[in-house]
Parts: structure tokens; sequence; C-alpha cells
């Protein structure tokens, strides 16, 4: 992303905190004992990246973005992958499947980082979309190999990758942010 994109970076600051959180709320859905206490400073780390992340988006809404002119694609991403992704847990709901829901939506969400980044200009999403879809992958061979509810270790896999693209953000970002 070119560093013109202020707001849009201080915007992945805070998103990717929040999604953090929802990852890794997903993840404790039936989690090993021993990792409810490190998932619960996930959130918290990941809330602390979306509150200073969207005080400073909202002290710089005014700055440009890379979506201008563009915010209609935008919309279309997000409609495609929502609809991607209900139609994915349809078929999984279907077929009697609804544990693996975490495993279709992680998917859709880790390629649409690809389009994502084409609109923001930030190869370095793209990067964190091959990523994240090859740790899903990972992640489910990880919960069948050990009889874990696949949302843990796909919680965890998306949860980790967001927060840590959220802390690369900020240590980007929030100083040009808070100044």
């Amino acid at each position: 992303m070119a560093t013109d994109f202020l707001r849009d970076g201080l915007f992945l600051v805070a998103w990717f905190g929040l999604m953090t959180c929802v990852w890794l709320g997903w993840a404790q859905e039936a989690p090993p004992k021993r990792a409810v206490g490190w998932l619960g400073l996930g959130s918290v780390l990941g809330t602390a990246a979306a509150a200073a992340g969207g005080y400073a988006v909202w002290a710089h809404w005014d700055g440009a973005s890379a979506l201008e002119g563009r915010f209609a694609w935008f919309g279309v991403l997000v409609g495609a992958e929502v609809v991607a992704a209900a139609v994915a847990c349809l078929v999984l709901w279907r077929q009697g499947r609804a544990r693996w829901f975490s495993f279709a939506v992680a998917l859709v969400v880790a390629a649409h980082f690809v389009p994502l980044a084409v609109l923001l200009r930030d190869w370095a999403l793209a990067i964190l979309g091959v990523l994240q879809f090859a740790l899903v992958v990972a992640a489910a061979r990880f919960a069948r190999r050990w009889s874990l509810t696949p949302s843990f270790p796909i919680g965890v896999a998306m949860g980790s990758t967001l927060l840590l693209a959220s802390g690369l953000a900020a240590l980007w970002w929030l100083p040009a942010g808070l100044a």
C-alpha cells in the first residue's frame, strides 16, 4: 500500500485487531483447557489494536484512500465473499458437516485478500491471504488427526495471523497516525 493512504493502513490495524477477536472467539468453541488463557490474551491484544487503530482512523478519516473511485468494486468483493461463505456453509450444513463451517469461512476470507491486495495496492495482503490459506488447510488436517473441533486450530491460525498482521500494520502506520 502506498504510504499516501494512511487512513487505509490505520483501518487495517483496527479491522485486523477486531477480526483477531472474532477468530479467537470462534476458536473458543471447544478448545483444550490449556489454550483458553492464550485465546483470551490474544483477544485482549486484538481489542487493544482495534481501539488504537479505530481512534487513529477516526482522526484521519478525511485522508485519501486507495479505494477512492473503486468503492463499488470493494462492495462487490465483500458481497461475493459473503455469498461464497454462505453457500459453502449451506452445503456443509445440508451434508451434516456444520462443524466445518470455520474451515469454509476461513478459506473464503483468506482467498479474498488476493483481490483486496489489488484494490488497496498492498501486496502484503496477498501474502497474508496465501499464508492463511495454507495454514487453514494445515489446521484442518491437524484437527482431523487429533480429533479436535475444527474451529479451534482454524480459529487459532486465522486469529494469530490477523494479530500478527495488525501488529505489523501498527508498527508501520500508527506512528504517523498518532502524530
